[in-house]
């Protein structure tokens, strides 16, 4: 097993691609990929405000709400869907139009994307209690941590605290004194 600890102080700060605001880079590939040449990323960033997405020509999304109180997307095609801290991650096409409207005050959003023609991803919500078993399964496996957990495999043991993030390769164990909870995310090729 291979673990590769992704500490948030050290998460990569950059403009949002429409300059609307600014989001933090947890992960991406190939390593120091633009917003135009990623096969797939991992992010989060801060909505203070209503307005338009960037829009990221075949690229599929997935949307979380971290923190606040969400938001309204009107995605192109689709019915408006209001997107909360307990709802299921949401994928939709990062190239359809979409706008966002804020429930009530900023919120912060976890993003996952990926090059359709290259990568597949899909992201859940977890709430670790004790120990839990956790198989990467095979291609790219990331835990983003909303509290406190740690991980140990054979040879490796990390401590993840508040939007820490592992990568994962092989299986591992989980710990958490406390419900806590966190991200996983799995990529794998198309």
């Amino acid at each position: 097993m291979t673990l590769r600890l992704l500490k948030a102080a050290d998460h990569r700060r950059m403009p949002w691609k429409n300059g609307g605001g600014e989001t933090v880079e947890i992960a991406v590939f190939p390593p120091e990929a633009d917003l135009s040449a990623f096969g797939w990323r991992v992010s989060m960033a801060t909505v203070a405000t209503d307005g338009p997405f960037s829009t990221f020509p075949g690229i599929d999304r997935t949307l979380s709400i971290l923190e606040g109180n969400g938001m309204e997307l009107d995605i192109a095609g689709r019915s408006p869907v209001v997107l909360t801290k307990t709802s299921e991650p949401l994928a939709f096409p990062a190239d359809a139009a979409t706008t966002a409207k804020l429930v009530s005050g900023t919120i912060l959003d976890l993003n996952v994307m990926t090059r359709r023609s290259q990568w597949v991803h899909r992201a859940e919500r977890h709430t670790f209690e004790g120990q839990h078993r956790l198989d990467s399964e095979g291609g790219v496996t990331l835990l983003l941590s909303l509290g406190n957990l740690r991980i140990d495999s054979d040879a490796h043991a990390a401590e993840l605290g508040r939007l820490d993030c592992a990568i994962i390769e092989g299986l591992c164990l989980v710990t958490s004194d406390m419900p806590t909870d966190a991200y996983l995310i799995r990529i794998v090729a198309a």
